[in-house]
């Protein structure tokens, strides 16, 4: 389905045309100025240009062989020569119509056979996940959504930080110990005290890091703890992404790529870039062109550990293997950069994956307190994501609790869908590049640029088609009765535009903007037009047709962000 630009743009460029201009001048846009049209045109400053006219006379041209045209309702040369436009509220209606009638609400469909690997979550094992894995879960669990709702495969996985020094630090406490338990509260504190305690004591350090070489080489003793922790592990961790609403096609973990280690060495061997440096085996990966040095990557320490780099090496030949992505995707701090930087120029160069196989490293900022500071506990440690969702809840059940229900609402139920949408709107809302600062009371309220006002929304609509339940809708309208009504249904109209730019940005906060617009337009609507009480059949039939259409789409938006409606609120 064509977006309705694509739609103008196809209308005007061909105007152009046969006025004798080029076509590629007729590029519509959404206006600057919606005070003054819906759209515009500017092609007519280029076309001045390139055929020494002045772009009023070129844009009056144009004009004059659009008014014949059945979907533009005015047309008008401004200024210098903008061309502005305005569509018939019959072509709005049943574009949105349109939309609906769409298998895919208007989503542009791939035409390709894609498939996306998603790299998202990154937790390391053997620890408690803490905030700063909640902006990968949900920046690339959104991500995902967006890529199969334009038609492309996605193969997601969490990718598990399993066979590294932390793992050989737990083994090493529970050691000195005497202890392999693994249970109570107990054993989410066992990383941070043993890895205090690396920094304070060489001696269990060095201890540790010969404990992470032994069960990489799958000494029977610790190979046999480390799948007792990671048993453990991973069921805390899936807990937790399963409140959040995170899901993953693959549980895999560094761990899963050591069976393509030795292939790895041996196409790094065979094209002659493993050299040794300090005892250990690296691979050059610095261009010419770089503006500062980037450093080698290191294949194997000079203890004979593999580092992450390794196993990230070695995930792009199992990755391919599994399915042959034409796209991975990286959702992993931007502190990570020169990290990625290395890998990805180890990976071509050694061809680990087709050469046109796109690989992108989708960095994210840190969510800060309201110190500007990455977000902690009152005591200055970094919080565990379980007590930063019951924090948010606490805030949010207070506020359900007393309000005024009908009988037999499920409260909890309610509070945890308004504090996963406060979460995530109040992160996906911020382009995922930047830092921003989490504010619970800003993001937990019910006005404003917040998940919870979406929800309310959904909410409203919900109440309104309870009251007018027995009242027939027509199937199709033909008119619009008021300026927030066509306002509304402008912005339904272009949310398939802000999908495909998301899409192409990787960037859900498009998507977020857009949610809240349409959010924002239909409160104006709800606010100037008395939907229920409306005595005028027709016009009444007219707008529960706008509210059932608001909140499909605004539903779809939700989706993708994430979030799940709520049936009241």
């Amino acid at each position: 389905m064509k977006t309705i630009i694509e739609i103008l743009t196809d209308k005007v460029s061909e105007a152009f045309e046969a006025c004798g201009y080029s076509k590629e001048l007729g590029i519509v846009k959404v206006s600057d100025r919606p005070d003054l049209c819906q759209f515009q045109c500017n092609g007519a400053f280029s076309g001045a240009k390139l055929y020494k006219k002045a772009p009023m006379i070129i844009a009056k041209d144009v004009i004059e062989k659009l008014q014949s045209n059945d979907i533009f309702a005015n047309l008008s040369v401004v200024g210098a020569g903008f061309i502005n436009i305005d569509v018939k509220d019959s072509f709005l209606l049943g574009y949105v119509a349109e939309i609906l009638a769409d298998d895919h609400l208007g989503i542009k469909q791939t035409t390709k056979n894609e498939t996306i690997f998603l790299d998202y979550g990154g937790p390391n094992a053997a620890k408690s996940l803490h905030v700063g894995h909640l902006r990968s879960a949900i920046i690339g669990e959104s991500l995902k959504r967006l890529a199969n709702e334009t038609g492309r495969k996605t193969v997601s996985d969490v990718h598990l930080g399993d066979w590294g020094l932390q793992m050989g630090l737990v083994m090493a406490e529970l050691e000195e110990r005497g202890d392999y338990s693994l249970s109570g509260e107990e054993w989410s504190n066992i990383y941070p005290l043993a890895s205090q305690k690396s920094k304070e004591n060489e001696a269990f350090k060095q201890k540790a890091q010969d404990i992470t070489a032994k069960f990489q080489m799958e000494d029977p003793k610790y190979f046999s703890l480390w799948k007792k922790i990671m048993e453990i592990s991973v069921a805390e961790i899936k807990e937790t992404y399963d409140l959040l609403g995170v899901n993953f096609d693959l549980w895999h973990g560094e761990s899963d790529s050591k069976k393509y280690m030795n292939t790895l060495i041996s196409i790094l061997e065979n094209k002659g870039l493993l050299v040794e440096s300090l005892g250990a085996m690296v691979v050059d990966v610095s261009e010419p062109t770089d503006n500062s040095p980037i450093p080698p990557i290191i294949i194997k320490k000079s203890n004979g550990a593999s580092g992450y780099a390794t196993t990230d090496l070695a995930t792009f030949i199992e990755r391919e293997e599994l399915c042959h992505p034409t796209e991975l995707w990286y959702v992993v701090d931007n502190r990570q950069s020169l990290h990625f930087t290395q890998v990805f120029r180890c990976v071509k160069k050694a061809s680990l994956v087709p050469q046109n196989t796109a690989i992108y490293h989708l960095g994210f900022g840190t969510m800060n307190g309201k110190d500007g500071k990455p977000y902690k506990t009152r005591d200055g440690e970094v919080m565990k994501l379980r007590d930063f969702y019951n924090t948010v809840y606490d805030t949010v059940f207070k506020r359900v609790e007393d309000s005024t229900f009908s009988d037999g609402a499920d409260k909890k139920d309610i509070a945890h869908k308004i504090t996963i949408a406060a979460m995530k709107f109040g992160d996906l809302m911020n382009h995922r590049s930047k830092n921003y600062i989490f504010d619970i009371d800003k993001f937990t309220a019910s006005e404003g640029k917040t998940g919870t006002f979406l929800l309310y929304t959904i909410a409203r609509i919900n109440s309104i088609l309870k009251k007018v339940v027995n009242v027939t809708a027509n199937k199709k309208a033909d008119k619009i009765y008021s300026s927030s009504e066509k306002e509304l249904l402008l912005t339904l109209a272009l949310s398939n535009e802000a999908f495909e730019l998301a899409y192409n940005e990787k960037a859900p906060n498009i998507i977020c903007e857009n949610a809240y617009k349409i959010a924002s337009d239909f409160s104006k609507f709800y606010s100037e037009n008395h939907i229920v009480g409306e005595q005028d059949q027709l016009k009444k039939s007219a707008w529960i047709n706008l509210c059932k259409a608001t909140k499909t789409i605004l539903e779809k938006h939700l989706y993708i962000l994430g979030i799940e409606p709520v049936e009241i609120m």
